[in-house]
């Protein structure tokens, strides 16, 4: 998906207040409709490269119920692949990060090579049809920017051209310094969008987040959608672990600042009606005597990314019961939702290889 196509009036906010019709957020064709024109071909966030630093290490992960990993072999390349084995397509690595000196499936023993290539196929048989170059693993492109490591399957433009005005956005803030120094996890029973729209709108925090509303000043919270991303801003009071400025970047990645470091996350849809949330914390200082003070920004920070889940949760249930109709959106506080919602129509209405539009 290219931005000019993105700026057609169905994605200007202005003209989009009315909040998605429920079968966008329970229906299994658009579940798979979004995994094929949204995820497929759209860079995913994996979090820093510095999880990938040595010869044999990988990462590998699930993106929207694919399985992938990123490997950089023993030549100094990092490369993507599908972490499916092209025999009877077994997984070849767990999830998670780890170093292996030789890909080898453990269902049947098929060995592959750093750069995907199959090595050997033992006891396998003689089969003068069968050569081994005929079935690498398939492959997945890679990106790198700013110290964050990106894949993807399929990508219908390139990295820079989907960050949009992000570079801008943090050009001065100095991301690819921070380490990395834990990891949280958390799944929860609603669409990813249903946590995308609340993401990306500071007008629910009076209602979900008591403890966090204290600490800004909330009548100037500010919202604006721009290329690729939102922006979510507002002063802080005395209390606050923030800097005052949060991002959400097309299609389902966050970054947010706070004094010393900041956090990424990536919103991975499991299924229609389950979602997982991969946090990665990251600082400048990673020192023994800075332990607490980062003890105390990740717990504060994971305690409100938690209050968020009951009410998508419930709105889940709303939108798959049959008993909500669209109602109107903000023009205060919900033009990035609208912003956030009419990409997500602009993808499912493109057409796909075949020349099927989205059903």
């Amino acid at each position: 998906m290219h931005w000019n196509s993105i700026a057609a009036s169905k994605v200007n906010p202005l003209s989009t207040l009315t909040n998605l019709d429920p079968r966008y957020y329970v229906d299994a064709g658009v579940f798979e409709a979004e995994r094929q024109r949204i995820f497929r071909r759209h860079w995913q966030m994996l979090g820093p490269v510095s999880q990938v630093k040595e010869p044999g290490d990988y990462l590998a992960v699930d993106v929207a119920g694919w399985k992938l990993f990123a490997l950089l072999g023993r030549d100094g390349v990092l490369r993507g692949f599908h972490n499916v084995c092209r025999h009877r397509g077994a997984r070849l690595l767990a999830d998670g990060t780890g170093r292996c000196e030789r890909l080898r499936c453990p269902y049947h023993q098929w060995i592959y090579d750093h750069d995907g290539a199959l090595r050997q196929a033992p006891w396998f048989g003689e089969d003068p049809q069968f050569n081994a170059q005929d079935w690498p693993l398939h492959s997945a492109a890679i990106a790198q920017w700013r110290g964050l490591l990106f894949i993807c399957i399929d990508p219908d433009l390139s990295l820079l051209d989907q960050l949009g005005d992000l570079p801008e956005e943090v050009a001065h803030a100095p991301i690819e310094s921070y380490s990395s120094v834990e990891e949280h996890r958390f799944t929860m029973h609603s669409n990813w969008k249903t946590y995308t729209d609340n993401f990306v709108e500071g007008y629910h925090i009076p209602g979900i987040h008591p403890g966090f509303m204290k600490v800004i000043e909330f009548a100037q919270f500010e919202t604006v959608a721009r290329k690729g991303m939102v922006r979510m801003t507002a002063p802080q009071r005395s209390g606050s672990i923030y800097s005052g400025k949060w991002l959400w970047m097309w299609p389902n990645w966050t970054l947010s600042v706070f004094p010393g470091g900041m956090n990424i996350s990536r919103i991975n849809p499991l299924s229609v009606d389950t979602t997982e949330l991969i946090y990665n914390f990251c600082f400048a200082d990673t020192s023994a005597e800075s332990a607490s003070s980062r003890r105390g920004t990740i717990d504060t920070n994971c305690g409100i990314v938690r209050e968020d889940f009951g009410i998508c949760e419930h709105t889940q249930k709303n939108y798959a019961s049959g008993g909500y109709t669209p109602g109107p959106l903000s023009p205060r506080h919900e033009q990035s939702v609208a912003y956030f919602q009419g990409m997500v129509r602009a993808a499912l209405d493109s057409r796909s290889a075949d020349g099927n539009p989205a059903g």
